[in-house]
């Protein structure tokens, strides 16, 4: 899909029927046909335009037969059966002394900001169009990492009352989602660096103090991201380890079940051979039997539960003089 725009300083942006020179041209998953009329158009290089069509792509900035292109990741939200998911796409914006053009394979959040007006931008600009998509970029990443921590506290809730594979699942799915941010944002940051001696903004006071908010901006969600994904990644190591606690629970009571069954079971099996067995030949026989059954699983029972409660007493004990020391 190619729209083209255009917006002045403090005019609203308009859009146009067709191309103009200083206008911006917003492709969104373009076909080769549609690339093929943009380069026909701006004279901006195919493999220019097409660079952000590979989601792999990594960030990156070049210049080539006079057109500079600046390839960021941004992130986006997609919204599937199980809950919304955030990865990160990447999209370039390319300039030359025609026009600005911007390429992604989906609507990005900050262009629509543009068409709408909540940011301003002068198309004839392209430095300082580019410096306002990176601040909001940067924004878009700080307002999606809220967003994933307010979703992780609550999948946390839900984890306190019942332990469920779907919010594991969610959990993991959410750690997957900071470690893109990640990646991404120290790509971007890489880019950065990069075109700070750039002499648009190197000789200019207004780009360079845009380009230092644009910079403390990236890097506040960098810490953010790294911050969320260590919590992140430690809540779910604590939650692995309360799993594998109950599991451990479990196993050891079914062990203790099993043991005391054994006991009658063995004796039932030594006086139920064909044999001649003590009180074989007794009316009252069998409740003999019943009674040493009872008796020693009753003992066994005895033994086991006081053994555990001593380990706990003496795991408690050693608890506290660790507290003491420290």
């Amino acid at each position: 899909m190619i729209k083209f725009f255009k917006s002045e300083e403090n005019k609203p942006t308009e859009r146009l029927e067709a191309f103009e020179k200083g206008c911006w041209v917003d492709l969104v998953n373009p076909t080769d046909d549609e690339v093929e009329d943009v380069t026909a158009l701006t004279g901006i290089p195919e493999e220019m335009l097409k660079a952000a069509l590979d989601e792999e792509e990594t960030a990156r900035c070049e210049k080539d037969e006079g057109a500079f292109m600046c390839l960021l990741d941004t992130p986006t939200m997609t919204d599937t059966d199980d809950g919304d998911t955030y990865e990160t796409i990447p999209i370039s914006l390319i300039y030359n002394d025609k026009c600005v053009v911007t390429v992604s394979l989906r609507g990005n959040p900050v262009l629509g900001d543009f068409v709408s007006n909540r940011i301003k931008a002068d198309t004839s600009k392209p430095m300082f169009f580019l410096l306002k998509f990176m601040m909001g970029n940067a924004k878009r990443f700080l307002s999606s990492l809220r967003q994933i921590d307010k979703k992780s506290l609550r999948v946390q809730a839900e984890l306190h009352r019942s332990m469920k594979n779907k919010e594991l699942i969610q959990m993991l799915e959410l750690e997957n989602s900071l470690v893109y941010f990640s990646t991404s944002l120290s790509a971007n940051i890489n880019v950065y660096n990069k075109m700070e001696k750039m002499p648009a903004i190197a000789g200019n006071e207004d780009y360079k103090d845009l380009y230092d908010d644009v910079l403390i901006e990236t890097r506040q969600a960098v810490e953010m991201c790294n911050i969320y994904r260590d919590i992140l990644s430690g809540t779910m190591d604590a939650y692995a380890s309360v799993i594998s606690n109950n599991l451990n629970v479990v196993m050891k009571l079914l062990a203790v079940i099993t043991l005391i069954i054994s006991i009658p079971t063995l004796i039932a099996s030594l006086w139920g051979m064909n044999v001649a067995v003590p009180f074989g030949d007794t009316a009252w026989g069998f409740w003999v039997v019943i009674g040493i059954c009872i008796v020693i699983t009753a003992l066994v029972s005895f033994w086991l539960i006081r053994s555990t409660a001593s380990i706990k007493i003496k795991t408690a004990h050693t608890h506290r003089k660790r507290r003491r020391r420290d």
